[in-house]
């Protein structure tokens, strides 16, 4: 192979961020098994907005808990920046979920009696920053979400939109290089949910994220770059945008 053919190889595999190859989820085993992913391959490179559709029951959820780490294939392999996540224990998974990458679920997960900023503050210290960091970072995370006025405030005495927004702060404020989301507008009326779109389109322009989300949204098809259409287990379709 020739210097430059390496070269392509290696320019290739340093702009590849996520490569899933021939991933299976079975859930169950002998005849009540259910296989909810079968053979997914997918190539995913750094600072791309990346979207997985399809219909409830498709497997978009139990591929994006795969991607993020949170659960283990049946079969085949993810690799997040050159590591095999199947082949390490659960705790190394876990460090790498926590300090790599950002999760954000339908559900919002805010700690009810912690204001915007606690949770913020709080995920960081289970992320491992540093504490003399932790509050420009926090502060830094809410102001881009634009809910730094709003930083004392608890979950209950705000708006949907702005607990998304302190799911997002909390989830990019120790700087991920993969940002999970899923349904990230499912709870959020059409106005609120644009928003939310604009903040994570800016998180890879300015940031340089990765972004992977589950969706049912059609808004979301005209500011992604990537999309992938599952249907019973498998990519039935794939788009650059």
């Amino acid at each position: 192979m020739t210097d430059s053919a390496h070269d392509v190889r290696d320019y290739k595999e340093e702009q590849t961020l996520l490569r899933v190859d021939g991933l299976k989820r079975t859930f169950g085993r002998g005849s009540s098994a259910a296989v909810v992913l079968q053979g997914v391959n997918l190539s995913i490179a750094r600072g791309r907005l990346v979207a997985l559709k399809g219909r409830s029951g498709s497997g978009k959820t139990t591929l994006l808990n795969l991607l993020g780490a949170l659960d283990s294939p049946t079969e085949g392999t993810v690799d997040f920046d050159g590591i095999a996540l199947s082949g390490l224990s659960d705790k190394a998974r876990g460090d790498i979920r926590r300090t790599q990458m950002g999760l954000i679920f339908q559900s919002f997960a805010l700690f009810p009696l912690m204001s915007a900023y606690e949770n913020v503050e709080f995920a960081m210290r289970i992320a491992g920053v540093p504490a003399s960091e932790r509050k420009e970072a926090a502060l830094q995370a809410l102001d881009y979400v634009g809910l730094k006025p709003r930083m004392h405030h608890r979950p209950f005495e705000m708006s949907g939109g702005e607990q998304q927004r302190t799911a997002i702060a909390r989830a990019i404020a120790h700087k991920p290089k993969l940002l999970l989301a899923d349904e990230p507008t499912a709870e959020l009326d059409s106005r609120t949910g644009l928003h939310i779109l604009s903040v994570l389109r800016n998180l890879v322009r300015e940031e340089g994220m990765t972004v992977v989300m589950t969706t049912h949204d059609p808004a979301i098809m005209e500011i992604v770059d990537e999309v992938y259409e599952l249907e019973d287990g498998t990519i039935v379709e794939a788009a650059k945008l």
